[in-house]
């Protein structure tokens, strides 16, 4: 009783990762959007009663949209892959 078979149609997982593909797109353009904006505009935010430059926020948005693309590319591949299955141990604590 560890281990339980769920059928998930093929549809629904592509249906899935082109939701979180297009988001992290989104992700990833809106940074660029926010950087190119606030390089136009003069914009800058302040943290810390500092002035950043909204270019830096936009530039750290998109990185960080272009590393989750990367990391739901990665998914993908484990997601379609044949041997993968469910198993309620993949959501047990280690012992470490």
């Amino acid at each position: 009783m560890d281990q339980y078979t769920i059928q998930t149609s093929k549809q629904k997982k592509i249906f899935v990762m082109a939701g979180l593909f297009i988001l992290a797109t989104s992700i990833t353009l809106l940074g660029f959007a926010l950087s190119i904006f606030s390089l136009i505009n003069n914009i800058s935010f302040t943290v810390l009663s500092s002035q950043i430059p909204g270019f830096v926020f936009g530039l750290a948005i998109t990185f960080l949209g272009a590393r989750y693309f990367l990391a739901v590319k990665k998914l993908k591949v484990e997601v379609f892959k044949e041997e993968t299955h469910f198993s309620w141990s993949n959501f047990k604590k280690s012992n470490t």
